[in-house]
């Protein structure tokens, strides 16, 4: 078994991965990649003088960029929100987890970005995921 270590930037992004975006915490190649970025937008920035708090914010844009969205964590939100007598607090992650591939196409139909959150399409979204998991609910009996 061969060990892989990680830098400050690799262990933090890898944390939030596993939290919201757990499809993506298993891309080694991928949190090496953005850690690096991160780290070296840390040094130009600190280079340049900046200072540190905002050579920190720098750092973290790089290394979080494009993942603010999470829509394992827009499932759970709708299965805690609208399901929660149906899906126990403790299924919810591993039900979100099963339940994506099946409402990929939902989210396919939706401009999804860092800010999707805070607009308007957003709540279509949500009512449409309401929708899915209550029709796969009355179909199946079970998630």
């Amino acid at each position: 078994m061969t060990a892989i270590h990680f830098s400050y930037y690799e262990l933090s992004l890898l944390s939030f991965l596993r939290e919201s975006h757990p499809e993506k915490a298993v891309d080694i190649p991928f949190i090496k990649e953005r850690a690096a970025a991160a780290s070296e937008a840390y040094a130009e920035a600190f280079n340049a003088g900046l200072p540190i708090a905002e050579c920190i914010g720098t750092a973290n844009k790089t290394l979080y960029a494009g993942l603010h969205f999470s829509r394992h964590d827009t499932i759970s939100s709708v299965l805690w929100n609208e399901f929660s007598a149906e899906v126990p607090l403790e299924a919810v992650r591993e039900t979100a987890i099963r339940l994506r591939p099946l409402i990929e196409e939902i989210f396919a139909k939706y401009p999804i970005s860092d800010k999707f959150a805070y607009t308007p399409e957003y709540n279509s979204l949500y009512t449409e995921l309401t929708g899915f998991v209550q029709l796969k609910l009355e179909e199946d009996g079970t998630l």
